[in-house]
């Protein structure tokens, strides 16, 4: 006996009866909070995107973007990522670098089921110590007392 063309086999796995598909945003909120995680990373983001971002999240209600520095392609089976990276002053950017990739790989690849065929990482900048106040400095300034 053949099945009508078109039809499903009713015995065949629930997991396969139909199609999902996950959005740019999604892989990249996975990517960009996988990347924070590691030790070492201060930021991502780069240049403008980061002042741009710093001002918004300044802003009454306003918060920070997961996906700020991570773009994404994603496929019916694959994505590609790419990262714009801040790091620590002192570390060493390839084991960073090595550390995030494989993070972020692990993460997509788990959450999604989408092969990771790279994760491209540029390093924008070195967040040194001494930022860290001027940062706290000029966040109080201006503020109502």
């Amino acid at each position: 006996m053949t099945e009508p063309s078109g039809s499903k086999n009713p015995t065949a796995d629930p997991a396969e009866r139909g199609r999902t598909t996950i959005a740019d945003g999604v892989v990249a909120k996975i990517a960009g909070m996988a990347a924070r995680e590691v030790d070492g990373v201060h930021a991502l983001g780069g240049g403008l995107a980061r002042t741009v971002g710093a001002v918004r999240d300044r802003v009454p209600g306003g918060r920070a973007s997961v996906t700020r520095g991570v773009k994404v392609e994603v496929g019916e089976r694959q994505s590609a990522i790419d990262l714009e990276l801040v790091v620590e002053y002192g570390v060493a950017i390839v084991d960073v670098a090595g550390d995030v990739r494989e993070n972020v790989i692990e993460a997509v690849e788990r959450m999604t089921g989408l092969e990771v065929v790279e994760v491209n990482i540029a390093v924008d900048d070195v967040h040194l110590p001494e930022e860290e106040d001027e940062e706290e400095e000029s966040s109080s300034e201006g503020r109502v007392k």
